[in-house]
């Protein structure tokens, strides 16, 4: 009873036990490493062997306390160095943790043994329960050394072994997933196995390292490790926020190396190995300028993807018949809008050659283009909702007006496949963009979501801009209209007005800069 009845030996065994927690858990992480090479069905049966083991070990050092007293006693000398039974079992056990440390660090950072679930090559269970019984050994040894340290009774240390495991094992299971799940941790585990390893080995020598300076390392290193994870978890929530569509095209896109990451938004693992392995090189940069249509279509606006007011043929069905039939039979395009005297009025939709033989038959053109009405969206209308309408529209074309009413554009499905794929050019008009030299020839209505996939240069367009076309890019840039000859630059872009009128950029010239690496080469 005295022994209970002593505040020093309670205050001893709490300590005990606390010191035997710390100097456990670096064996529990170890056996979850290896753990984490059997079969997921076997890993919580050899995490269970592990600590017991090394219950066991430790309760049967403690009761042979009196002959690990005699391992002090020198066996052999090596010039200046004797060696005693302790210091062997130091040596070998620190040579042993110094070698499976390397083995497994060499293993991560080569990233073997993660292929992949289905073909990841499991190890023999009982090859590594024997890893894990050497492990328990070398740390036993130095907990129980610990022990007979600081506590003089023998009932007590064992009592505190016992306590400190109980605590380890009910810890294990959630401890053992938390460093699986977290490859920075194991790497940071095995470097302090590295660490104990060599201070075992030092010891072995006869050198002492205060262990204060090994803990106040590792203390430094979880701190720095716990900030890394808040910093890692805060960044995924915040990634978590933003819709999975604009993730995903983002992840894409720089897989296809289409456009950079800034450094606020670290790559993940997989992001990382998937840009490796899928060089840019894997996709031709017809592939990739589809790819980048694709996935940023929703991220533009109708007015950047319709053919614009000012481009619209349209038939006025005030006119006389043989006005409209000429006009019909002179213009490329299949699908007219019929209006009654102006744009705005606009009556319904015809085919050319429908109209044409309506035209034959003497049938009134307003009365004809009637019986098709046209579809109308309002201009601030989603991209991607754009494309189930033009499905209704069945081969016809959308009129786009603003909220008063008036009409701004139409959107045909060609105009749809032009922003994915690029331009198709109609037999009585030039492209938008031609090569000129070192520059390019573009036409200041020109999409910016295009010109900026050609040039390969992604900071045209910007969010928070209310333009779509390069004339209303330079206007903004400018202030007012500029006029020709002016040049505005954007490095490393430079846009030269060619051809200009009062109201409007007709033609302007872009150039870009070379690349430091290309000039130093034609020097």
């Amino acid at each position: 009873m005295e022994l209970f009845l002593d505040p020093s030996l309670w205050a001893g065994l709490l300590t005990l036990i606390v010191l035997e927690i710390v100097l456990g858990i670096d064996n529990l992480v170890f056996i979850a490493i290896l753990a984490d090479k059997l079969p997921p069905k076997q890993r919580d049966k050899a995490r269970l062997i592990g600590l017991s083991l090394a219950l066991v070990m430790r309760l049967g050092l403690l009761s042979v306390i009196s002959w690990m007293v005699t391992l002090t006693r020198p066996l052999f000398s090596v010039g200046d160095f004797s060696f005693s039974g302790r210091d062997l079992i130091l040596l070998f056990g620190g040579l042993f943790l110094l070698f499976k440390g390397t083995m497994e660090l060499h293993e991560r950072l080569e990233n073997r043994g993660e292929e992949g679930q289905g073909n990841k090559g499991y190890a023999s269970f009982w090859a590594v329960v024997l890893q894990i019984v050497v492990l328990d050994a070398v740390f036993s040894l130095d907990a129980v050394i610990t022990a007979v340290g600081m506590v003089n009774h023998l009932p007590i240390m064992m009592a505190a072994v016992v306590i400190a495991m109980g605590i380890m094992l009910l810890a294990s299971k959630p401890l053992t997933r938390f460093v699986n799940a977290h490859p920075t941790v194991v790497v940071l585990c095995l470097s302090f196995l590295l660490m104990i390893g060599l201070s075992l080995v030092a010891e072995g020598f006869g050198f002492h390292i205060p262990k204060g300076y090994l803990y106040a390392a590792i203390g430094f290193s979880i701190v720095i490790e716990l900030f890394n994870q808040i910093a890692r978890r805060n960044f995924i929530r915040h990634q978590s926020r933003r819709p999975m569509r604009e993730r995903t095209a983002e992840a894409i896109l720089r897989l296809m190396g289409g456009r950079q990451r800034s450094n606020s938004q670290p790559a993940s693992n997989e992001e990382a190995g998937l840009s490796e392995a899928m060089p840019q090189e894997a996709f031709k940069d017809e592939e990739r300028y589809m790819i980048n249509g694709v996935l940023t279509l929703s991220q533009r606006s109708i007015r950047s993807i319709m053919t614009p007011r000012g481009d619209i043929s349209w038939v006025d069905a005030n006119r006389p018949l043989d006005e409209i039939r000429i006009q019909l039979l002179d213009t490329p395009h299949s699908l007219f809008p019929v209006c009654r005297g102006e744009l705005d009025e606009i009556i319904g939709v015809v085919r050319a050659k429908e109209l044409l033989v309506a035209l034959e038959h003497g049938m009134d053109v307003a009365t004809f283009a009637a019986s098709s009405p046209a579809i109308v969206v309002p201009e601030t209308l989603d991209p991607i909702n754009l494309l189930g309408v033009l499905r209704r529209a069945k081969g016809s074309f959308v009129i786009v007006t603003n909220e008063f009413g008036v009409v701004q554009g139409l959107i045909t499905p060609l105009d749809v496949l032009e922003a994915i794929a690029g331009e198709f050019p109609d037999e009585d008009e030039t492209p938008d963009v031609i090569a000129d030299g070192d520059g390019w020839l573009v036409k200041g209505g020109t999409d910016l979501h295009s010109l900026q996939q050609l040039l390969d240069y992604h900071e045209l367009v910007k969010q928070e801009d209310d333009h779509a076309s390069l004339a209303g890019l330079l206007i903004a840039q400018k202030g007012q209209l500029p006029l020709p000859g002016d040049v505005i630059d954007l490095p490393p872009l430079h846009f030269q007005i060619i051809d200009a009128t009062d109201y409007r950029i007709d033609l302007v010239r872009v150039t870009k800069d070379k690349p430091h690496d290309e000039e130093d080469e034609d020097v």
